[in-house]
């Protein structure tokens, strides 16, 4: 007689998930949106993610991710820019930047911020380090000529890219450098009841 498969139905070749994944499936449903937070802090995108388990593997969860991220409202872009990092884009190059260079990032990110009402977000990965500067002072320069409804556009789209990233930290185990928590702020509240007011992201 034929034995029965190891792996539940929908869940794919468990060759194929690694133990971050197999985590994340067998997670109960608070355990998972909570490690999902950490990529994105969008409740609604986490929940959505978490509701869709079991992933038989990685590219399954990639997929949903983005599509999740696809379809997130304005009050779900300003919630998920609220729990970013503040500028984490440009503080991962400031250590090896000179001064003139710093001046001019900070003096950028201020700018953008008052203008747009949220801090800046910017997917670096996989670019190599020494370009990390160039890139960001390049993508800052572009996104500031920018009206207020095409950069949100182009946050949600480093969002997508950044909680992409994080996923895969997720399932590969190594720490995932995004959102600890979901930041419950004034502004995030705020945010909520007016979704066509981007959020600030918090000191």
């Amino acid at each position: 007689m034929p034995t029965a498969p190891d792996t539940a139905p929908g869940t794919g070749d468990g060759a194929a998930q690694t133990p971050g994944l197999r985590r994340l499936n067998a997670a109960d449903p608070a355990t998972a949106e909570s490690l999902l937070l950490a990529c994105c802090g969008s409740r609604r995108w986490a929940r959505r993610v978490a509701e869709h388990r079991p992933y038989g593997d990685t590219d399954a969860l990639l997929a949903a991710g983005d599509e999740a991220a696809y379809d997130l409202t304005p009050a779900d872009l300003a919630e998920a820019l609220s729990a970013e990092p503040r500028d984490a884009a440009a503080l991962r190059v400031l250590a090896g930047a000179g001064e003139t260079a710093r001046t001019a990032l900070r003096a950028a990110l201020s700018v953008h911020e008052e203008r747009f009402g949220h801090g800046f977000v910017l997917h670096l990965d996989p670019s190599h380090p020494e370009e990390w500067l160039d890139l960001t002072l390049t993508a800052l320069r572009t996104r500031l000529l920018m009206d207020p409804e095409t950069e949100r556009e182009h946050a949600a789209e480093q969002l997508r890219r950044l909680a992409r990233a994080r996923l895969e930290h997720l399932v590969a185990g190594t720490a995932v450098p995004g959102p600890a928590r979901h930041v419950d702020t004034p502004a995030a509240r705020r945010t909520a009841s007016h979704p066509d007011v981007p959020g600030r992201v918090p000191n």
